[in-house]
């Protein structure tokens, strides 16, 4: 494990309190997708390296994300997604710190799919929006999957389009996130 995600595991781990060890699950080779679809030409990119933890005892659940991690089918899509659009020199990180509000639904000890709505602060380039989305957890033999997806209004988040390049990409784009947790015990 490389130090920097050995350090942020760790963060993960403190920032979810202190509470039985055995109850926290967590993954740094989860997925994010966005994809943006425009009359001119859509776009995707995955990033495959996402780290995520949750407290099943608290709810309490977070991701981040290195956005210089999303591959796009283009080169040239990546360079600009970096420099012009999310500005990752400035803001290398997305992240999301949350709760799950219908804990008392979702049974982490039983195998399972569970409907879930979570809410908390999505932060991108620097800005933080208090959100809630709905998704599902998936309780599997030890492993706790959790899966979304959502919308993202660019300009709530200060990503600029210049006009030159409007028609090439959607204001609001497509999340998803899908992350399969182990426990920290193991």
């Amino acid at each position: 494990m490389r130090t920097h995600q050995f350090v942020l595991t760790m963060v993960l781990f403190l920032a979810l309190g202190g509470e039985a060890f055995s109850q926290k699950f967590a993954t740094k080779t989860g997925t994010i997708r966005f994809y943006s679809e425009a009359p001119a030409e859509n776009i995707e990119a995955i990033n495959k390296q996402v780290n995520s933890a949750l407290d099943t005892q608290s709810g309490d659940f977070v991701f981040k994300v290195l956005m210089k991690g999303f591959q796009f089918e283009k080169a040239l899509m990546q360079e600009h997604f970096n420099e012009n659009y999310v500005e990752s020199h400035k803001y290398p990180n997305a992240s999301f710190v949350g709760k799950i509000n219908n804990l008392s639904e979702v049974d982490f000890s039983k195998n399972g799919t569970y409907e879930a709505t979570v809410s908390g602060k999505l932060t991108i380039k620097g800005v933080s929006k208090d959100v809630t989305e709905k998704g599902t957890f998936e309780v599997k033999d030890g492993t706790i999957g959790g899966k979304s997806i959502f919308y993202v209004k660019l300009a709530d988040y200060g990503v600029e389009i210049p006009k030159t390049v409007m028609k090439n990409i959607a204001e609001t784009i497509e999340i998803t996130v899908d992350v399969s947790m182990i426990s920290l015990n193991k």
